[in-house]
Order: structure tokens, then C-alpha cells, then sequence
């Protein structure tokens, strides 16, 4: 979407997995690749006007990463983290929570639901003058590549590095082949919190 408006873009991503993905989909485009962390991005000082986090604001120390994104905006940038919330009342993802509650009772969706807004208020002296953005849509969807998405997301219940949560995952993903239709049209929620350096 940024390069379709003409944006320079760099792209920083940890998982080499995704990198490769990332750099194949958008080869011959003016993106660069960076293997870094949000928290730790290598990047230079001052030298970008708009520091985005997409579903990844939640898997860091929040604070580090406002630290790290003051860092690297040039003066009067823009922070913003967002990220494509499932509706809960959509009917395929009732029946996707009701399949992970009754293998992980305890699970909670996380940080990634939270309203943004206190963690960024508590960092007045980095980031002032909040927006919110939010906005539905539907998704067309096959359960191949919608278990795959599940697959993607960071948790503290199924780490796909163990056996135990490669094992647990692949109850998940056999309930939800067997439960849910082949395809689907399934509800989203977009949801941005952006907010202006402080300089």
C-alpha cells in the first residue's frame, strides 16, 4: 500500500521466514529488507517520517519500542501501531475461539486487543496528539491459509519451536479443518493508534 503511493520504504522483520516472503512479494519495488527488531532496529537517527508497526507492537516491551521509534523519526514524525482484530461474534470465529478454549482453557487474546492508548499517554515526553482509526471488512478466506495465519501469530501457549506446542497446534488446526467450512467470508476489525514525536 506505501509503495503504491510512492513511499520509500524499509522493512525491519526478525523472522527470516517472513523476510524471504516479504522480499519475494515485493521483489523489483523500492523496499529495503532489514533483519532487526522493532525494539533494536539499527536504524539511523532522524531519519524516517513515519515509523509503523503492523500486528507486531505487542510483541516487544512497548516502552523500548516507543523509545526506539522516538529515535528514529526525524522531527514532527508519526508513530502508529495497528492491527486486523478478529470479530469475536463473527460466526467462524466463535467456533475458532470455542475450538482453542476447549484445548487451552486459560487462553486470553493479549496485548494485541488492548486499547493502545494509556501505553502511549504514559509516554507524553515521546509521543503527544493521538488518533484512533478503525474500520470493518471482510475477508475471503480458505482454512488452509486461515490456520496458516494462526500459525503466524506470537503467544505464550503453542510455541511451534517445541513439541509440545507443534503437538498442541496441530490439535488446533485438525478441529478447525474438521469444524469449519473449506471457505468462508469472515469479519475484521482494522484499528490504528497513531500519534505525533515529541521533539
Amino acid at each position: 500500500m506505501l509503495l503504491e503511493r510512492g513511499c520509500e520504504v524499509v522493512a525491519v522483520e526478525p523472522n527470516d521466514a517472513m523476510r524471504e516472503i516479504g522480499i519475494q512479494r515485493t521483489q523489483g519495488q523500492d523496499i529495503k529488507w532489514i533483519r532487526a527488531i522493532g525494539i533494536e532496529s539499527t536504524l539511523e537517527n532522524k531519519s524516517f517520517d513515519w515509523v509503523t508497526f503492523g500486528s507486531s507492537f505487542n510483541v516487544m516491551d512497548r516502552s523500548l519500542a516507543l523509545q526506539e521509534a522516538h529515535r528514529i523519526l526525524k522531527d514532527n514524525g508519526y508513530f502508529s501501531c495497528m492491527w486486523n482484530h478478529r470479530d469475536l461474534f463473527d460466526p467462524i470465529q466463535e467456533s475458532a475461539q470455542e475450538i482453542i478454549l476447549s484445548l487451552v482453557p486459560n487462553y486470553e487474546t493479549g496485548t494485541r486487543r488492548e486499547d493502545q492508548r494509556p501505553i502511549i499517554e504514559a509516554h507524553k515526553n515521546l509521543f503527544d496528539n493521538i488518533i484512533y482509526l478503525e474500520q470493518d471488512f471482510y475477508f475471503h478466506q480458505d482454512i488452509q491459509n486461515y490456520i496458516l495465519a494462526w500459525k503466524s501469530v506470537k503467544n505464550p501457549y503453542w510455541d511451534l519451536e517445541t513439541p509440545k506446542g507443534a503437538e498442541l497446534f496441530e490439535k488446533i488446526s485438525y478441529q478447525m479443518r474438521h469444524q469449519l467450512p473449506s471457505e468462508f467470508d469472515i469479519k475484521y476489525t482494522t484499528r490504528c493508534w497513531s500519534a505525533k514525536k515529541v521533539n
